[in-house]
């Protein structure tokens, strides 16, 4: 994929040569005129260089967007969605929300999991733990990692 460089730059090439062709006096039917820019634009895109990622840069990228999810307990069970994101989008950016339920009663069974970004995961966990939301003290800690589903079964 081009960078948006190449495509300004692209579209630059068109102007410039259709200023070029009407300033020459060359009386030339806009279409064909168009035509010519889109052609000269889409040749200059072809000779542009692209940027190759490099291992050290694709796992700087994966730096930046790995994130952690929360295990959030003691939630008061009014507490929904959208205030618990409220919450903690005060402390960085909230990727998602899930606030586990009673399968059978449908009912919140009082704690959820909250995914944000490395570090600003840190940040919620030592402002929000045993902090005080809607007269429950919460508790923030990351979240363990869930047993694969055959552990599951046998533990059962």
């Amino acid at each position: 994929m081009k960078s948006n460089t190449s495509v300004l730059l692209s579209v630059a090439i068109a102007i410039l040569g259709y200023i070029i062709i009407r300033v020459s006096g060359l009386n030339i039917p806009g279409e064909l005129l168009f035509a010519i820019g889109a052609l000269a634009a889409g040749l200059a895109i072809q000779f542009i260089p692209t940027k190759k990622s490099t291992d050290s840069s694709s796992d700087a990228s994966e730096a930046d967007f790995a994130s952690t999810t929360l295990y959030v307990g003691n939630l008061p069970y009014r507490a929904n969605e959208m205030s618990i994101r409220t919450l903690f989008s005060e402390h960085g950016k909230v990727l998602s929300v899930r606030l586990m339920k009673d399968k059978h009663t449908g009912k919140r069974r009082g704690f959820g999991f909250v995914e944000m970004p490395k570090k600003d995961a840190e940040n919620a966990i030592n402002a929000l733990n045993e902090q005080e939301f809607q007269e429950r003290s919460l508790k923030v800690r990351e979240a363990n990692e869930r047993a694969p589903l055959t552990e599951q079964s046998e533990n059962a």
